[in-house]
């Protein structure tokens, strides 16, 4: 009786997302990662990955558990190295092409390597990172293929440059379908169903209404990205559904962008930590979660993948994946 109970109850009440760290904790962390990658000329950044998103992770709850992610400083060395090596190798036939008076060459074999690299860091730093991270235990996953996603890839990068950029929100919204699509938590599926006439509106919308403001609609801008980016997404198990919704306004993206400027501003870069905080705590806030999904019938379904070469690859060239 108390386990239908329970259930029921999981049913009635939709999750609640919160971040419960501070300022003060993650400034320590980052001071101290920074002062031991300066004594380590640089070879302490895969503990210090590591630790970063460890305690984010761990400060991440839902439904009274907290989030974990469980990749380790040696996993992301191995992948530091193996990266480290691609962009020597790069570099080294970049300069023998120029040394031989080939300059053009030069240009595109770094255009190639940028056309190809990047859907496979993007691929890889998915597959490991989603892998390493878990909640009661149920492990999340990425699903895609690689060889699928580089064609994907390719196909909208060229469609973007020879529209000049016109298609590019079409492009953002069929990769983001591809990705998300193929991101399973435990034996739940991620669905997101972007649509690239949609989101270019939105974007022609924006970028307009900011030029008429002088730049005071970008935060109802910035609030109407984040809606459309919660809202296409859901979480599916079987024939049941968690829809997610945004209750973040332009008025409230107002205030946490201006004040974590100012934060920024006068502590000179310090404060950065705080921003970061603040910011996490804003978007955990404003989603909401509605659906008839009972997250304790989410059965094991991941498997762990240790090669963190795609993350490593995906953070030197600044590629978001969380």
């Amino acid at each position: 009786m108390e386990q239908l109970n329970a259930k029921q109850g999981d049913v009635l009440s939709s999750p609640k997302l919160s971040f419960n760290g501070d300022g003060a904790t993650y400034f320590g962390i980052l001071i101290v990662n920074a002062l031991l990658m300066i004594v380590t000329l640089g070879f302490y950044y895969p503990w210090a990955r590591a630790k970063q998103l460890q305690y984010l992770y761990s400060s991440t709850e839902m439904e009274g558990s907290r989030f974990s992610w469980n990749g380790t400083g040696a996993e992301i060395f191995k992948g530091f190295i193996k990266a480290v090596g691609i962009l020597v190798v790069l570099v080294i036939v970049m300069s023998i092409f120029r040394w031989a008076g080939l300059p053009a060459l030069s240009i595109l074999v770094y255009i190639a390597f940028l056309v190809f690299i990047l859907p496979v860091a993007i691929h890889g730093a998915n597959r490991y990172h989603w892998s390493r991270t878990s909640w009661r235990s149920i492990r999340f996953g990425y699903r895609g293929n690689r060889g699928e996603f580089i064609k994907l890839f390719i196909r909208e990068m060229l469609l973007t440059l020879v529209t000049l950029g016109f298609y590019g929100s079409w492009a953002a919204m069929n990769i983001r379908n591809y990705i998300i699509g193929n991101i399973r938590f435990g034996s739940g599926e991620f669905y997101y169903d972007g649509d690239g006439w949609e989101f270019f509106k939105l974007n022609i919308k924006g970028y307009f209404l900011t030029l008429i403001t002088l730049g005071i609609y970008v935060f109802w801008w910035q609030a109407d990205i984040f809606r459309y980016s919660i809202e296409k997404l859901r979480l599916l198990h079987g024939e049941k559904a968690y829809n997610m919704y945004s209750t973040a306004s332009g008025g409230k993206f107002a205030g946490l962008l201006i004040v974590n400027a100012l934060i920024f501003i006068f502590t000179l870069g310090l404060g950065y930590a705080w921003v970061q905080v603040r910011t996490i705590q804003f978007l955990m806030n404003n989603v909401e979660i509605d659906g008839n999904i009972v997250l304790a019938d989410l059965e094991q379904t991941e498997e762990e993948y240790r090669d963190a070469t795609g993350e490593d690859l995906a953070d030197m060239f600044d590629l978001s994946i969380i």
